[in-house]
């Protein structure tokens, strides 16, 4: 059985923290190790770019924190391939190309991008690039002729979009391109972890994370100053589990499942304290986290190696990347000095 090809990234716009851990980067490591999947992780510099061309700096110094990131929760570049998403030009070649067969109104309507459009307070003035960026995106999945595609509940809708262009483009030229399925990660169907301030959602810009990079006291002073209950002031005072951030971290984290169950009850009964509880994730998130900060410490060491790694995975990506638009060129008609 041929292996099926999967394709995830990320935008450099800083570290990365355990929301993406949990969110994606332990499911990239399974998928990886499973020998299933041929895996493409793609550092999604253009795309990020898109709403911070006036910070370019920011992308550039967050691709390296990125990759360090990746090899440090365990991604082999033995095993799969990362790359930097404008080291491989092919790509902007099939977003033009995918762009003659999509409406404008299309793009208007695809929820995520409203949604976006909406966060970032672009109504007014949003930039093209931005607008376009599901089309970039069905050029990154395609150009690889990915199968498989993981991402969030809020993300269907992007792939929902790719197979659409998917089906235009082999309806007019031929059957060139591969239709991708998207798959959810068991952790997304839990809801996405929320940030230490119990708001609905980790944020680099609200300063809500722990990253998988924070030193030993930092991840202390983090799960110490957590949301908990409000109403629970005293220790003998019934607590509530429901929106209570520390818990939820347990429910993720805590691979003893029974000890948080007790916990949990007797929170709820009363008698048992925040700080307690705390002490205890304190500890579950240490045990996580500290191997993987230790690998992070030692591939810092030689940061060179990290560009030769990602020019590699580059290179490579990029070679695939240019047979599928030769196979595209050919099937629109315009790869004209090719001889047959």
């Amino acid at each position: 059985m041929d292996k099926k090809i999967i394709l995830t990234g990320d935008r450099p716009t800083g570290k990365l923290h355990i929301g993406h851990y949990i969110g994606s980067l332990k499911n990239r490591v399974e998928f990886q190790n499973s020998g299933l999947y041929e895996s493409f992780i793609m550092i999604a510099d253009q795309q990020a770019l898109t709403d911070n061309a006036r910070d370019p700096e920011k992308i550039k110094n967050s691709l390296i924190e990125v990759a360090l990131d990746y090899l440090a929760v365990g991604i082999d570049p033995s095993k799969s391939t990362i790359f930097i998403q404008s080291q491989i030009p092919e790509l902007n070649e099939l977003t033009m190309h995918y762009l003659n067969i999509v409406t404008l109104s299309r793009l208007e309507r695809n929820p995520t991008v409203k949604a976006e459009i909406k966060q970032k307070n672009f109504e007014n003035s949003i930039p093209a690039g931005f607008l376009i960026y599901p089309v970039s995106q069905a050029a990154d999945i395609t150009a690889f002729k990915a199968t498989t595609v993981p991402v969030g509940e809020d993300q269907l809708p992007m792939i929902e979009q790719t197979r659409e262009i998917v089906r235009s483009f082999n309806s007019i030229y031929g059957e060139v391109l591969v239709e991708p399925e998207a798959i959810i990660p068991k952790e997304d169907t839990c809801g996405r972890l929320p940030g230490t301030d119990g708001k609905a959602k980790m944020s680099k810009s609200i300063g809500n994370c722990i990253y998988l990079s924070d030193d030993a006291d930092t991840i202390k002073k983090k799960v110490m100053s957590m949301y908990t209950d409000p109403s629970h002031i005293k220790v003998e005072d019934p607590g509530q589990i429901e929106g209570n951030t520390v818990f939820t971290y347990l429910d993720v984290f805590a691979t003893d499942k029974d000890a948080v169950e007790e916990m949990k009850e007797h929170y709820k009964r009363g008698g048992l304290g925040d700080m307690k509880v705390k002490k205890y994730l304190n500890e579950v998130m240490q045990a996580e986290l500290e191997p993987i900060r230790n690998r992070r410490i030692e591939f810092e060491k030689d940061i060179d190696a990290i560009y030769d790694m990602l020019k590699d995975g580059s290179d490579k990506a990029r070679a695939v990347a240019a047979n599928t638009l030769r196979e595209v060129r050919t099937a629109i008609g315009i790869e004209y000095f090719t001889k047959k």
